[in-house]
């Protein structure tokens, strides 16, 4: 197997001898960001799939909170299937997995089989996204320091969404939306050349039975999600409660929730357990990120609306952004890991960072929106907007799993990001999409009243160019007012945090051994099992240094 020598340097086994070993790690951290890069539908060429397909923009949204809801709902069995099939297996499932939804998805116009394909894209995302991090974490850090795995696994999940974004942009002005599906169909296959040429099938434990999942669970859990979705996805399409398809949604969500719930509770194995909720600060996380990605949804409504309608940004313009996006995203990382990591700070003041940070973004905006303005004066919020999303991402990620054991961490995880990908940024949307629409025609209605006969004659002017430049100016008031009021609650929230100084603590627990894990699994289901299980191969052990 080319084990390494007993507490010598770090090696990975599951690759062929002739693959040098200062190589290995980084073709490993390639194939995460091929991952990463990939998507079922990709949001940056939104408008020309609008403008070529027969679908709706909700329509196409939806393909992407499918997307992030199958990676937030998979989070549970990621180390099942670690403890059950090979290295070499799930990565060649799931590169074969984003190939067949990308070849597919652009030439679909079915939706139940377009948010399906998305749906399963997000599950083989995160799988080999997984599966390639875990095997290097303790190449990045050998003491399984989270302080230091997390800023730097954002780097590459924040990071990589840019250049997505980038690369999704420039093949659509130049060539064709489709073409994204088919570049990334293209670096799967390179995935498949690296893992079926350079690697064998390595099993870092013994072979765990996929036994005792609930899979009706997750799939409620899965189904509950995009009834969410939906919901506030399509509530401005419907008239929210004047449709009885909203009211009959609404009732459809309470019935999900219950038997989520009442399953949660009355079986043995539960895909989310009840005690996980028990955990002390585990709810205010949850609610403190469902408020930072509701207010961080203003990038996609308000900002959308002022480059598209009041700045006339083409794709190409806005896409400049990403940029200063993308340096936030590093900066933020990098300051949280060093703030964590290296001096040891509070994590409760660094989220008070983050969030001073987001009130940045919120407040720039604020000041600088106007149609008389060049793009690069956006670079400023949109870099602190990047450094905050960082930064608080990496944080809670921290804090979650400091609070959490191992058993119950990847369930709170995958509520995390149930909430974290899809919930608070729905909710953020509708949100704002509602309440542009209601300043919008307010604003219309008070200062379109003092446009009469008498303002005309008294000074003649040309109607039709007023009237050209009146419904910018009234969207432009009406994005400001909202920025108003969205910086009014994200003040009061840093004014909350720096008046309350209650922090998780600052000592990393251990984290414990893949053989400690397994067997804890192993007990989770009886003692009998536990009994017909070897433990672990002697490899792993000389690979783990134990």
């Amino acid at each position: 197997m080319g084990a390494p020598v007993l507490n010598g340097p770090f090696t990975m086994p599951m690759f062929r001898n002739f693959v040098p070993r200062k190589l290995q790690p980084w073709l490993y951290i390639f194939i995460a960001v091929t991952f990463q890069l990939s998507g079922g539908l990709y949001m940056a060429n939104l408008s020309h799939m609008v403008g070529e397909t027969s679908l709706m923009r909700e329509d196409l949204q939806m393909c992407l909170y499918c997307n992030l809801a199958g990676m937030a709902v998979y989070f549970p069995l990621l180390f099942r299937m670690k403890f059950r099939f090979t290295n070499k297996t799930l990565l060649t499932a799931a590169s074969l997995g984003v190939i067949v939804c990308n070849l597919i998805a652009p030439y679909t116009t079915f939706l139940p089989l377009l948010w399906t394909l998305c749906f399963i894209e997000g599950i083989c995302k995160i799988q080999g996204t997984f599966e390639a991090l875990s095997n290097i974490q303790l190449w990045m850090t050998p003491k399984r320091d989270f302080t230091v795995f997390f800023p730097l696994l954002h780097i590459i999940i924040l990071g990589s969404m840019q250049v997505s974004s980038i690369i999704a942009t420039h093949l659509g002005y130049y060539m064709h939306w489709s073409y994204m599906h088919w570049f990334i169909a293209g670096l799967m296959l390179t995935d498949l050349l690296i893992v079926q040429g350079c690697t064998r099938h390595f099993r870092i434990v013994k072979k765990f039975p996929l036994f005792g999942i609930d899979w009706l669970g997750a799939v409620l859990w899965a189904i509950l999600l995009l009834e969410v979705a939906y919901f506030f996805d399509y509530g401005e399409f419907y008239d929210w409660w004047n449709s009885p398809v909203m009211q009959g949604l609404a009732v459809a969500i309470v019935i999900t929730l219950g038997f989520c719930i009442g399953r949660m509770l009355h079986i043995r194995h539960p895909y989310i357990e009840p005690e996980m909720w028990s955990y002390r600060h585990l709810l205010p996380i949850l609610i403190l990120i469902t408020l930072v990605e509701a207010f961080l949804a203003t990038e996609h409504v308000l900002e959308g609306v002022f480059h598209g309608s009041v700045m006339h940004y083409e794709e190409m313009v806005a896409m400049q952004l990403d940029w200063p996006m993308l340096a936030g995203v590093v900066a933020g990382s990098l300051f949280a890991y060093w703030w964590m990591h290296v001096r040891g700070f509070s994590y409760l003041r660094l989220i008070t960072v983050g969030i001073a940070s987001l009130a940045c973004y919120l407040l720039t905006f604020y000041f600088v929106l106007s149609a008389d303005i060049h793009i690069s004066q956006l670079f400023l919020p949109t870099l602190c907007r990047g450094f905050a999303y960082a930064i608080l991402s990496a944080t809670f990620m921290v804090c979650l799993e400091e609070i959490m054991t191992f058993r119950h961490f990847f369930q709170a995880l995958s509520v995390f990001n149930m909430l974290h990908m899809v919930v608070g940024g729905v909710m953020g949307g509708a949100l704002y999409g509602r309440w542009l629409s209601y300043a919008v025609s307010d604003n219309m209605a008070r200062y379109g009243a003092a446009v009469d006969r008498v303002s005309f004659s008294s000074q003649p002017f040309a109607f039709d160019r007023f009237i050209e430049s009146f419904v910018p100016q009234m969207m432009e008031v009406s994005i400001r007012q909202i920025y108003g009021w969205t910086i009014y609650a994200c003040l009061f929230l840093l004014l909350l945090f720096l008046l309350y100084d209650a922090p998780v603590r600052r000592e990393l627990k251990l984290m414990p051994s893949w053989r400690s894990l397994r067997k804890e699994a192993a007990m989770m289901f009886g003692k009998n099992l536990l009994i017909r299980i070897t433990l672990i191969t002697r490899p792993f052990n000389i690979f783990i240094g134990h």
